[in-house]
């Protein structure tokens, strides 16, 4: 007689196998089980030893394929009286969790797979339906990343990310100096960000000494309420941004004020005043801008100005930053164009937080790479529809960090 046994491949301490059947495709297996009476049952939410009886039930649950054969489990259970929760319990099994269809081993697959896959992906894969796919990995997800870590916080990067269209929008949280995101939350308002500071202890908050951002002002507004003595830091990459569109609004102006026979010049610059001088080295290109830079005086000032721009962040020194800052505002007012003044004015509004960098040679950098890996996550799995889902996936992308 064979001494062949499938017990090693279930080892469930807590019950015991009677039969099994498998189809004659051999690709599904049945497996019946039933409570071991040798142990006494335990109540699922406390773990003590429960008393009398109440009823016996059964639950058919799916656990790992067994080769090519999708195994399941008829499982006999019992509903029992606890006296610690004093109330009726579904007994501890071990293997599955009450009112779940699949095992815990199998949870483990699935949430492992999901790491990797699309939920779709791993849906197909064992033959679960997605919702139940993402039940199980969002029961890991928050188990694991549900609370907010808001431990070793000093520098912090903030920025916000497109989810979809319509200016819908996610602000990130991450910490700069690990480059481990934090934390999510819908939209880019100044309550999105109050949220996160919400959560900390008086004493996480007192530790932190400064935040990389953007010149949006609901975000300073805030950081100001929230943490004050926190100092802000522009970040050079978003300034620049910014007078990009003041040199493309320039652009427009001029292009409009020219001469019929000189708008062939404006023509196909866009991005060309766009780019940093040292990138240009097409032969054609480089020609196009000096033509156009040599035509126009205000648009040759404006290019001087971006260099100088980016000069203000090489200082170390508040005293040669800000003398730099106003001597690239008294020039920026040379130029006869609202767009230049008005972004000139706002620079001197936001003094501070651009000579913040003296001490703190910090910038969001980092978190446009952080943007770059969620919006592949995001479409790996073709869109997300529930941003907690979504917030918790990005932030088990960087627990690594």
């Amino acid at each position: 007689m064979s001494a062949v046994s499938i017990r090693p491949y279930f080892p469930f301490c807590r019950v015991r196998l009677v039969r099994q059947s498998v189809s004659g495709k051999g690709d599904l297996a049945w497996i019946e089980a039933e409570p071991d009476g040798r142990f006494r049952p335990i109540c699922h939410v406390c773990g003590q030893p429960a008393g009398a009886i109440h009823q016996w039930n059964r639950r058919l649950v799916r656990d790992l394929n067994c080769g090519a054969a999708r195994v399941w489990i008829n499982c006999r259970y019992r509903t029992v009286f606890c006296f610690t929760c004093v109330c009726h319990r579904v007994e501890d099994l071990v293997f599955f969790e009450p009112h779940q269809r699949v095992t815990r081993r199998l949870a483990c697959y699935v949430h492992d797979l999901c790491k990797v896959l699309p939920i779709q992906t791993v849906a197909d894969h064992l033959g679960l339906n997605w919702k139940t796919v993402k039940q199980i990995d969002q029961a890991f997800l928050e188990e694991a990343f549900g609370q907010t870590d808001y431990r070793d916080l000093r520098i912090l990067a903030v920025d916000e990310i497109a989810i979809r269209k319509g200016h819908r929008y996610l602000t990130v949280v991450a910490d700069h100096q690990t480059g481990r995101v934090v934390w999510l939350g819908q939209d880019r308002k100044a309550e999105t960000l109050k949220a996160f500071f919400a959560g900390m202890t008086k004493q996480q908050k007192e530790a932190l000494q400064a935040i990389a951002m953007d010149m949006w002002a609901p975000y300073i507004k805030a950081v100001r309420e929230a943490v004050p003595h926190v100092k802000i830091v522009y970040d050079l990459f978003h300034v620049v941004q910014a007078f990009n569109k003041v040199i493309d609004r320039v652009r427009l102006s001029e292009y409009r004020k020219a001469a019929a026979a000189d708008r062939e010049v404006y023509k196909g610059t866009k991005y060309l005043l766009l780019r940093n001088p040292e990138s240009i080295t097409e032969p054609t290109a480089r020609a196009h801008l000096k033509r156009l830079l040599a035509l126009n005086e205000t648009l040759s000032t404006v290019m001087v100005l971006k260099d100088l721009l980016k000069r203000i962040w090489r200082y170390r020194s508040w005293y040669w930053a800000d003398r730099c800052l106003t001597e690239w505002c008294r020039l920026a007012r040379t130029v006869d164009h609202p767009a230049v003044t008005a972004f000139a004015e706002r620079l001197e509004r936001h003094r501070d937080g651009i000579l913040n960098h003296c001490d703190y040679s910090i910038h969001t950098g980092r978190l446009e790479g952080i943007n770059n890996t969620i919006k592949v996550i995001k479409r790996t799995a073709y869109g997300f529809h529930d941003h907690r889902y979504f917030a918790l996936k990005v932030i088990q992308a960087f627990s690594h960090k």
